[in-house]
């Protein structure tokens, strides 16, 4: 359970595009195993928002919710603690291999990746993913895990390091310029408000905000390894999808999305898994009046074949 004294209590996010995903990834044209049930992975779980979707309306079978925060699967044991084939583990879902080898009465019947950060943990300065408040420059999904937090990488990362995160990750227009003054000036640099400060001092107040989106994701995704792992993660994934099984992935920019489309693509060619979506599945106007968070979400889906 969540401890109240040390944890706020905060909706992790709303879950995006929740009938689309139950259209691709809920489906019975999968091929059936007479002595077996279906099991669905939840490899971004989140709040569990759409392991309950889920759960709600399978049948038999089981869902597998995998998130390496803590705090998520907390919420989520909590919140859904009364679905008993529900499974959760704190993990990368590029593990998600080996927790399917744990239920070796089940076929994989589907997966789910909702890419990206979740509102809790923006919500969350201790956390340190926000350029809207003060707090460590940490950005770690799994904070028991002894990796690089953000301090370090702007502490110790080279000049040419600093410029590829910023441009490749961030996709920052400014990444060179940005990348020289937080090297300059980065034994000044300890928490989150003093890295906003050192990047609005090179950057154009109407670009402020934007800039400051796109530096805070860069060095998410550099502490995190998130485009390595997401590659890793739908290769997995479709490796172990029975015939007429379906992955199904939400991502919210354009580095997330490129990957899901490359490696969908590759599969395709192979003759593995067949595009269900052409072009990206967006939101409705009417869920983004409601969830504007879902504004950029991308969703991308296929079949094994």
């Amino acid at each position: 359970m969540i401890r109240e004294q040390t944890k706020p209590n905060i909706e992790f996010h709303t879950p995006v595009m929740v009938h689309e995903v139950l259209n691709y990834l809920v489906i019975t044209n999968s091929v059936k195993k007479l002595d077996q049930e279906p099991m669905y992975i939840d490899a971004t779980l989140g709040g569990g928002g759409h392991s309950k979707a889920i759960l709600d309306i399978i049948k038999k079978g089981i869902v597998i919710g995998l998130d390496c925060d803590s705090d998520a699967i907390d919420y989520a044991k909590t919140r859904l603690s009364k679905y008993s084939n529900l499974h959760l583990y704190q993990m990368n879902y590029t593990e998600l291999d080996k927790v399917a080898k744990e239920f070796p009465d089940y076929y994989l019947d589907g997966v789910l990746f909702d890419l990206g950060v979740s509102y809790y943990q923006i919500s969350t300065p201790a956390r340190g993913f926000t350029y809207n408040a003060d707090g460590p420059l940490d950005m770690r999904f799994n904070q028991s895990m002894p990796q690089a937090r953000a301090l370090e990488i702007v502490r110790h990362s080279s000049l040419p390091e600093l410029k590829k995160i910023f441009f490749e990750y961030g996709e920052e227009r400014y990444a060179n310029k940005i990348a020289q003054h937080i090297f300059n000036h980065r034994q000044q640099i300890n928490t989150t408000l003093d890295l906003v400060r050192i990047i609005c001092e090179k950057t154009p107040s109407h670009q402020q905000t934007k800039t400051l989106s796109r530096i805070f994701q860069a060095l998410r995704i550099a502490v995190n390894h998130e485009l390595e792992n997401i590659k890793i993660g739908l290769e997995r994934s479709i490796q172990l999808l029975v015939k007429g099984a379906r992955i199904v992935v939400i991502s919210y920019h354009s580095l997330e999305d490129r990957i899901t489309k490359q490696t969908f693509r590759h599969y395709a060619q192979e003759n593995i898994i067949k595009v269900l979506t052409k072009k990206p599945l967006r939101p409705t106007l009417a869920e983004i009046t409601i969830n504007p968070s879902a504004r950029s979400a991308l969703l991308r889906a296929a079949e094994k074949i």
